[in-house]
C-alpha cells in the first residue's frame, strides 16, 4: 500500500475575541476542510493553528481537542503582525495521508476569503476615497455598465443602527451597541436591479433612509465591533460576486486583495461647493462655508481614527475628479477594468 501525503491550508475570521466566537468558527473550519476533501481523522498527519495577535481568548487548538482530535499532534502558533494585515484571523495547515491520489481543496471562510481570492474567482472593484468626491455616484454607474453589483456598505451600517434603535438601546454607547452583534443578521438583495436591504430578514431598504437612523450608523460605524462584523458580512458577498464597493477603507480593509483599486479624489472646495449645489437644489438654505468646514473635519477624523482609517493602498491608481464630469471618470475606471480583466 502506499501513501500519498499532501498539506491543506483554510482560513476564518472571528468578529470578535471570546472563546465561544473562536472555539465554534475553528470548529467549523476544520469541519469543512475534513468535509470538502473527504477525511477522516486517521486521515490526519498533524495541524498547525496560527492566530493574529487579537486572538487571546483561548486557543484554537481546545477546539481541535473537543471535536476528538487526541491523538493528533498539534500546534498552535502567532501569525506574523504584518501592517494592514486581516484581523481576528485563524490559519490552519493540516498535514494528511491517503491512498488516494488527491488535489487538495482550500478553504477560507467568513472574510478570510479575501486572502485568496484566486479560489473564488471573482472580479472586485475597490472605490475608496474622502466625502464628496463622487464614490458612490460612480460606482452606481460603473456597477450598471460592467453588469456587475454595486455593493452600498452604508446601507449596512444604516440597517445595524436601525437594529440598535429598534431595540431600545443607545448607538452613542458602545456597550449597547455590543448587546445586539449576535442577533443582528443584514443581507443585500436585487430586484429588478435595484438593492434592497434585509434586517433579520425583514425588508428595510425604506426604513433606513431616515435623519434619526443616519445619524445612528455615524455613531455605530465607528465601533470596531460592528465594523469588523459588517466587513465579515461584505467579504462573504464578495466571495460569490463579481461587484462594486465604495466607501473609505475597502482598497486597504475590506478588500485588500481587490483587482483593481481606485483612490478617487478632488479639492476640499470642490467636493464642498458639490455637496453646497446638492442641499441647495433639496431646496434646504446652506452656508458654503459651513459645508466646507464639515468636509474638512470629516477628511480629519476618516484619515485619523484609530480603526481602518482612510488612505490611499500602494497599489490603487490615483484619480482626481476635481476637472472631470462623472461620465469621464466611469470611462477611465472601465478602460482600466478592460486591460485587466481580459
Amino acid at each position: 500500500m502506499q501513501l500519498n501525503f499532501y498539506a491543506v491550508r483554510g482560513a476564518i475570521t472571528v468578529y470578535k475575541d471570546d472563546r465561544e466566537s473562536v472555539l465554534r468558527k475553528t470548529k467549523l473550519l476544520l469541519n469543512e476542510i475534513i468535509k470538502q476533501n473527504r477525511l477522516s481523522h486517521a486521515d490526519i498527519i498533524s495541524i498547525i493553528f496560527t492566530a493574529t495577535k487579537d486572538i487571546r481568548s483561548v486557543y484554537p487548538t481546545v477546539a481541535a481537542r473537543e471535536m476528538g482530535m487526541t491523538d493528533i499532534p498539534l500546534i498552535c502558533c502567532q501569525e506574523m503582525d504584518v501592517e494592514g494585515s486581516l484581523a481576528l484571523c485563524i490559519r490552519v495547515m493540516m498535514n494528511i495521508r491517503s491512498e488516494e491520489h488527491l488535489k487538495p481543496k482550500h478553504v477560507y471562510l467568513e472574510g478570510a476569503v479575501s486572502l485568496r481570492p484566486d479560489l473564488a474567482s471573482r472580479y472586485t472593484i475597490a472605490i475608496d476615497g474622502p466625502a464628496g468626491a463622487g464614490k458612490s455616484t460612480i460606482a452606481k454607474l460603473l456597477a450598471e455598465k460592467l453588469n456587475i453589483l454595486y455593493l452600498d456598505t452604508g446601507a449596512m451600517y444604516r440597517a445595524f443602527a436601525l437594529q440598535v434603535l429598534e431595540s431600545g438601546l443607545d448607538p452613542e454607547v458602545k456597550a449597547d451597541v455590543e448587546k445586539v452583534i449576535d442577533q443582528t443578521e443584514i443581507s443585500i438583495k436585487h430586484d429588478n436591479g435595484l438593492q434592497r436591504v434585509f434586517l433579520n430578514n425583514r425588508d428595510v431598504t425604506d426604513e433606513i433612509r431616515s435623519e434619526r437612523v443616519s445619524k445612528a450608523a455615524s455613531a455605530v460605524a465607528v465601533i470596531p465591533e460592528v465594523r469588523r462584523k459588517l466587513v465579515e458580512l461584505q467579504r462573504k458577498i464578495a466571495a460569490t460576486n463579481d461587484l462594486v464597493m465604495d466607501g473609505r477603507d475597502i482598497g486597504t480593509y475590506v478588500l485588500p486583495d481587490a483587482n483593481l483599486k481606485i483612490f478617487l479624489t478632488a479639492s476640499a472646495e470642490e467636493r464642498a461647493r458639490r455637496r453646497w449645489s446638492e442641499l441647495k437644489s433639496k431646496g434646504l438654505d446652506v452656508d458654503y462655508g459651513s459645508v466646507l468646514s464639515d468636509i474638512l473635519k470629516r477628511d480629519h477624523n476618516d484619515s485619523h481614527r484609530e480603526f481602518a482609517p482612510l488612505k490611499k493602498a500602494d497599489d490603487a491608481i490615483l484619480i482626481d475628479t476635481t476637472d472631470k464630469t462623472i461620465q469621464e471618470v466611469v470611462e477611465q475606471i472601465e478602460s482600466l477594468v478592460d486591460f485587466r480583466r481580459y
